[in-house]
């Protein structure tokens, strides 16, 4: 498929330059003039608005100072372990701090190596970082990666019945173009509204098909 792609791209720009033109160059003087923002700036800071649209979502989201993330964790991990007895997964370069305050009786089991479906599918939950989050639809963004320390491989956070993820107010952009400028496109990214939900069938509302029917955020920072 690689190759096909790679053929067709090759002709492309052959025939592009052969009439005297620039692909790249006539790709970026392309007018663009739609709306790029939904919100005014001016009025709403965009912590507060993701906060909101991922309200909307039913996702549950806390706003906790820097200092108070790990005791944040800690109580919400407890209270899921209670709730739905099990381990708690976590990717490969999560913040050390961040599990500093854990209670007795949650359990730690790390992706290394991999871990099958099965043991994925038995964890009380998953905690992660994110790469950056958008205020406008109240998006999270997994970049997933050994180059991304703290978010995991993509079936980490999607067979789990539970999801912890933690955003830094300096993560939260505030539309998906500038998003989408913070990351790289060659990786693979997973993007998260809220509980993963379809009403595909007679447009009754079905939480966790796709993913996690429990997404809590912890927003840290200002």
């Amino acid at each position: 498929m690689t190759g096909s792609k790679d053929q067709i791209l090759a002709r492309i720009r052959a025939a592009v330059a052969s009439a005297g033109g620039d692909a790249d160059a006539g790709y970026a003087a392309l007018p663009r003039q739609y709306l790029r923002a939904h919100h005014d700036a001016a009025v709403h800071d965009i912590t507060d608005l993701f906060a909101e649209r991922a309200g909307d979502y039913r996702a549950v989201v806390e706003r906790v100072p820097e200092p108070g993330l790990a005791p944040a964790i800690a109580r919400v991990l407890a209270e899921r372990v209670a709730a739905a007895p099990g381990a708690i997964l976590v990717p490969d370069g999560l913040p050390d701090a961040w599990l500093a305050d854990l209670p007795a009786g949650v359990t730690l089991t790390r992706d290394n190596p991999p871990l099958s479906p099965a043991e994925l599918d038995r964890a009380a939950g998953v905690v992660t970082g994110c790469a950056v989050a958008v205020a406008e639809t109240g998006t999270i963004i997994l970049d997933h990666g050994p180059s991304s320390p703290g978010q995991g491989r993509r079936a980490l956070t999607l067979v789990p019945d539970f999801h912890l993820v933690i955003v830094r107010a300096s993560q939260v952009a505030a539309d998906l173009a500038e998003a989408f400028a913070w990351l790289d496109p060659a990786r693979p990214h997973t993007l998260i509204s809220g509980p993963s939900a379809t009403s595909d069938i007679e447009l009754v509302r079905v939480e966790g098909v796709h993913g996690p029917r429990h997404l809590h955020v912890l927003l840290a920072g200002r």
